[in-house]
């Protein structure tokens, strides 16, 4: 449930127009339909084969469409003969869109090599290290970009989301922490939130759910996690009640049936127990086993409580 933001702003360099296509150009920057775009610049292509201009903001517009891979080969003849930290950075944005994060950290890093003040690339550099489990990497990048920007709550919850990879709690915490200092909103909140909770702290990860759900009331993953640390503080009523307006959200949601189930149990009310550990079960299969629950929240944060718990669930 941890969000992870990446910086995917276009960056423009500056190329100068061709001369004999700057009325195909004009019309093709005015144009608002992607696809119009992609045929004006086209044209200027065929009339100017090395017209830079064109393969970038045809990029651009491919990108727009979700043509990613047309995006990346028309960056990449740019780079052949103009390459620009601009341009690999916007190739790298592609190729992080179509989750080669392998390519897209070498493009960052190529931004990076040619100009060493891009905070916007080695911010996307350590998003895309964060990816493939370099925590370590993606700090200490992180620790540069907040030297740089160091009031940019999101930046601190990356950095905490690293740490908390590493198992570094507390320190993950203050971060959390002033993220929610800097910008206090249902995401700040919520992320810390979730971190608490991970630790046992339910009470102060309950407050953090509440105050998430004031600031945006219809946050569904507060509401599951909130009732969540009411179930784990024994107060079943309030439990329910956010099971039942998670449900509202989104009625197969079988963690939250997981979630009634446990909580009817504990409220000795075993029917609407039976009923809801059955839906749960069908929406995953008819197995028994623990190992059946091994995807979900309960198994994988709470697996002593619903271990405990399942047995009886069970014999209804």
């Amino acid at each position: 449930m941890k969000k992870l933001f990446l910086f995917i702003t276009v960056i423009i360099p500056i190329f100068s127009f061709g001369q004999t296509t700057n009325k195909i150009f004009r019309k093709a920057l005015k144009a608002t339909n992607s696809k119009e775009k992609i045929e004006l610049f086209t044209k200027i292509i065929e009339l100017e084969p090395k017209n830079f201009d064109a393969y970038f903001y045809r990029a651009i517009a491919k990108n727009d469409l979700g043509d990613y891979y047309g995006a990346i080969t028309d960056y990449s003849k740019i780079i052949v003969y103009e390459p620009d930290a601009d341009i690999y950075y916007n190739r790298g944005n592609s190729k992080y869109s179509i989750q080669d994060y392998d390519g897209a950290k070498e493009d960052y890093s190529e931004a990076l090599k040619l100009d060493s003040d891009f905070t916007d690339a080695l911010y996307n550099l350590a998003c895309t290290k964060y990816l493939l489990d370099d925590f370590v990497g993606a700090i200490l990048d992180l620790n540069s970009v907040i030297n740089v920007a160091p009031n940019q709550s999101h930046i601190y919850i990356q950095r905490a989301n690293a740490y908390l990879a590493l198992k570094k709690y507390k320190v993950a915490l203050k971060d959390f922490s002033m993220a929610v200092l800097i910008d206090p909103n249902a995401n700040t909140y919520y992320n810390r939130g979730v971190t608490y909770l991970d630790i046992y702290y339910y009470k102060k990860a309950n407050t953090d759910f509440s105050r998430a759900i004031r600031f945006n009331p219809s946050d569904v993953s507060s509401y599951f996690y909130r009732g969540t640390t009411f179930l784990l503080l024994g107060k079943y009523n309030k439990a329910l009640s956010d099971f039942l307006t998670t449900l509202k959200y989104d009625a197969l949601d079988y963690e939250t049936l997981l979630g009634l189930a446990l909580t009817y149990y504990k409220m000795d009310d075993l029917e609407n127990a039976k009923s809801n550990f059955k839906k749960a079960k069908e929406l995953l299969t008819t197995d028994d086993n623990i190992e059946l629950f091994v995807d979900t929240f309960w198994y994988k944060k709470q697996y002593y409580f619903f271990k405990e718990n399942l047995k009886n669930l069970n014999k209804l």
